[in-house]
């Protein structure tokens, strides 16, 4: 592939400013100490590495992201009171592949005082593989409450309660008290404020709610709020191949 045309996949702008930007000097490929300044030449983009003024990029045919959702924060392209999720993210991977679909695109969507695991991408299949109702993939939310939990009101969100919107019950997969005023709860739906709703409809409040694992990723306290990183491989793998296992239980969110 060209470089200019290697640079517009990975949302380094049009490609008449991808071709400025290498005519200008400002290309570095591989580990070569020059920068290539010829827009047209041909390089393999499969595990190519270059710098673009200075700063060190991998190509990535498609884009597999894990994000640690800060709470404050909208997962809109054109939030109404609080900034974007996708302000998280640097430019170019808010503008890869052009066109008006540009960028990668959150994997559901969290609420602004919402936070935790976040997966975006730009794959298709792979949004609609991890949201689609009929895979069922679990997503297992750490919920601060209100009230003290007791057996009843477990009971009764793993049997099912009614949501005002639809008169069919709905059910936690999983659900326990990891303390007095701490639920985690597994869900495989995902319905509009799903956890706090289910969680009013047995009598109590969420007062703070964090997505802790989706799939069979679990977010881990290296990755910091408001901080990101490439999925590697093997996790895409996983979560394509494994997308209904449950993790493991982790300690209690901070």
């Amino acid at each position: 592939m060209q470089l200019q045309d290697i640079l517009f996949s990975q949302g380094f702008g049009t490609r008449r400013i991808c071709s400025g930007l290498v005519q200008q000097g400002l290309v570095v490929v591989g580990s070569d100490a020059q920068p290539c300044t010829d827009p047209t030449a041909f390089f393999e983009e499969e595990g190519l590495s270059f710098r673009v003024q200075g700063e060190l990029w991998k190509y990535h045919a498609l884009a597999y992201l894990i994000l640690n959702k800060p709470t404050g924060f909208e997962c809109s392209q054109k939030p109404s009171t609080y900034p974007s999720v996708y302000t998280l993210l640097p430019g170019p991977l808010r503008q890869r592949g052009g066109g008006a679909a540009a960028g990668v695109q959150a994997v559901g969507r969290l609420d602004q005082d919402t936070t935790g695991l976040l997966l975006l991408s730009d794959d298709g299949k792979f949004i609609h593989r991890m949201t689609s109702p009929r895979h069922h993939v679990p997503k297992v939310y750490e919920a601060q409450v209100k009230h003290p939990l007791d057996q009843k009101q477990l009971s009764r969100l793993l049997d099912g309660v009614v949501l005002d919107d639809d008169p069919k019950p709905v059910r936690a997969q999983a659900c326990e008290a990891v303390s007095e005023l701490h639920l985690r709860m597994t869900l495989t739906e995902g319905k509009y404020h799903q956890v706090k709703r289910m969680v009013a409809a047995v009598g109590n409040r969420v007062e703070g709610l964090h997505r802790s694992a989706m799939g069979c990723l679990v977010l881990t306290p290296e990755l910091k709020p408001g901080q990101w990183r490439w999925l590697t491989a093997d996790e895409v793998l996983a979560l394509t191949q494994k997308a209904g296992t449950v993790p493991a239980p982790q300690p209690q969110a901070k």
